[in-house]
């Protein structure tokens, strides 16, 4: 083997298993596949009265957002986690407990994870993300779901 052939297999090697351990880090779900809900059954849901989190950006909770929706602020922030803890404090550990976010598209939210892994550290059981695959705008405004604005 010469030097070249030896240095790209190294090379790549590395690569590859730096690109397998990242990915896995970041795409991975912190969250059961039972614990997803769509907008449909999170519409249906608010009729029992589940504590419902914002979790991004308080601009666009302003303009619209799931009715009694509690605004945490940003999930990636750790003033938004502290408001979170606010937030729960108090509320018995098996009371459901909706969050979500629909600043962009699901799978690269920053929001959503960090704070879905904090509820449940605090000791949550009963925690539901809704998915939002595009925004909130195109996934619960658009088609119809009831809002509300302000705060």
């Amino acid at each position: 083997m010469n030097f070249r052939y030896t240095a790209r297999m190294r090379f790549l090697s590395l690569f590859s298993f730096c690109a397998i351990f990242l990915l896995g880090q970041s795409t991975a779900d912190p969250w059961k596949a039972t614990e997803v809900q769509t907008p449909a059954q999170v519409a249906a849901e608010l009729k029992s009265k589940p504590v419902v989190l914002y979790v991004g950006f308080p601009v666009l909770y302003k303009g619209a957002h799931l009715p009694g929706a509690h605004l945490a602020g940003p999930g990636s922030k750790d003033d938004g986690l502290a408001e979170i803890k606010k937030t729960l404090a108090g509320v018995p550990h098996d009371r459901e407990v909706i969050l979500y976010c629909g600043c962009c598209p699901w799978e690269k939210c920053p929001n959503i994870r960090p704070a879905y892994r904090t509820i449940k550290e605090l000791g949550f059981t009963n925690v539901r993300v809704m998915s939002v695959p595009t925004n909130l705008h195109t996934d619960w405004v658009e088609p119809g779901y009831p809002t509300e604005k302000g705060q």
